[in-house]
């Protein structure tokens, strides 16, 4: 060995390189596998199929709790949307209830004193008649007294007609008044309508 690399000096310097670069040669330097593993990455760098498997079913759980989070706050809210709307339907009217108070205090006033005269009376009457309106305009219940309008077949009701010197089809007599809520008829007045003349017999 010795003598070849006398004989042949460029082949000794070619196997020192070899040998310092830590190719394997002649038994001497870095086996295949440690080469191997120094040019490819090891498998530990890359996540497994279980653990992205994993990952995935965490993600999952989550979306499901927060859906679960969000309809449970539907239902609630939902729920809480009825009972509002089964109170303010039980309590509609407590406003106005609480107007037509003060009218029944002053009726039951007006029958507990025995001793009053007519005028005394009659006075009563007017006053608890005002507490009456008040509590309707605060309720925006208008009343409907439709003489000498045209009649409206939506907020009048006819009881008859009868012959009548000017413009037919009108209101000439409101027997009861009629009554709106909110721009809603809740009872129509009922009237009598007047109809043109008939034409005297040739």
């Amino acid at each position: 060995m010795q003598e070849n690399k006398q004989e042949n000096p460029a082949a000794a310097e070619l196997e020192e390189k070899v040998m310092r670069s830590g190719i394997p040669g002649d038994g001497a330097g870095a086996t295949p596998a440690e080469v191997t593993n120094e040019a490819t990455p090891t498998a530990d760098a890359m996540p497994s199929l279980e653990d992205l498997l994993r990952a995935a079913e965490l993600k999952a759980a989550e979306h499901h709790d927060a859906w679960l989070r969000a309809k449970a706050e539907g239902e609630n809210i939902r729920r809480r949307a009825q009972e509002d709307i089964g109170r303010a339907g039980k309590f509609a009217i407590e406003k106005f209830a609480g107007e037509l108070l003060a009218v029944k205090d002053s009726l039951e006033a007006a029958l507990a004193n025995e001793q009053q005269d007519a005028a005394a009376l009659r006075a009563g009457v007017e006053l608890t008649l005002r507490q009456l309106v008040s509590a309707f305009e605060k309720s925006n219940l208008v009343e409907i007294h439709p003489l000498e309008e045209k009649f409206d077949p939506h907020r009048h009701q006819a009881i008859s007609q009868i012959e009548a010197d000017g413009e037919p089809n009108r209101v000439i007599n409101v027997l009861q008044k009629g009554y709106v809520l909110n721009e809603r008829v809740i009872r129509p007045a009922l009237v009598v309508v007047s109809k043109a003349r008939a034409a005297p017999a040739a």
